[in-house]
């Protein structure tokens, strides 16, 4: 495991360096807690999504200067708003199972939430969930999870906490629903070839031929 210990000399850390230690003392301590120390090193960022809460890219970043090659685990601060830091870390969780899967498991297509993982997740305390409530689906395209009572992370996350970890830095713009785009309907009009583009339920005709486009 490599030493990410945060040296404060006569300058203290950065924004930056305070918000991604947050990231890999959790890694860390997950990895280790959990999965025996075998997960290798990854890249953490932080990405803005109006879909996800994170995700896990695998193979995602080369070394400039070395044939390295690392995934990535993605957590999107938009969602870190009013979520307390155990719901938080649980995402990291959820992508560091993807991490697991896809160098010692069996991943399906991509974006394909599988039963190895499901059975994974759930033995760390995780429930799948496609709804994110009690009773939803474990296996799907766009899958959550709930926080398990009494569960290996509920336990373990205790352990973290009582540490002081903390979680400092989040985004501050909500994630806004996405719109709906806007319907348009091709009109045609049934004489000659002309057509539009329009709302729905719109009353257009056709000058040239004196007829009602369909």
């Amino acid at each position: 495991m490599l030493d990410r210990t945060i040296h404060h000399n006569a300058v203290a850390a950065s924004p930056t360096q305070d918000a991604y230690h947050g990231f890999y003392r959790a890694f860390d301590f997950l990895n280790a807690e959990l999965f025996g120390g075998k997960l290798p090193d990854t890249m953490i960022t932080m990405q803005r999504s109006r879909r996800s809460r994170g995700y896990f890219s695998s193979e995602r970043f080369d070394h400039r200067r070395s044939a390295d090659v690392v995934d990535e685990i993605a957590l999107n601060p938009c969602t870190f708003i009013a979520r307390p830091d155990k719901e938080i870390i649980s995402t990291l969780l959820h992508e560091m199972v993807h991490l697991w899967q896809f160098h010692f498991g069996k991943p399906s297509r991509r974006g394909y939430h599988n039963k190895q993982w499901a059975e994974k997740m759930e033995g760390f305390g995780l429930m799948p969930s496609h709804t994110g409530e009690v009773g939803g689906k474990k296996t799907g395209q766009q899958m959550t999870h709930y926080i398990i009572n009494g569960g290996a992370y509920d336990t373990k996350w205790k352990a973290l906490l009582k540490s002081g970890y903390t979680l400092d830095y989040q985004d501050r713009q909500p994630i806004r629903p996405q719109e709906p785009r806007k319907l348009k309907v091709r009109y045609a009009c049934p004489t000659c070839s002309i057509h539009v583009w329009g709302k729905p339920d719109l009353h257009i005709a056709c000058v040239a031929c004196s007829t009602r486009m369909r």
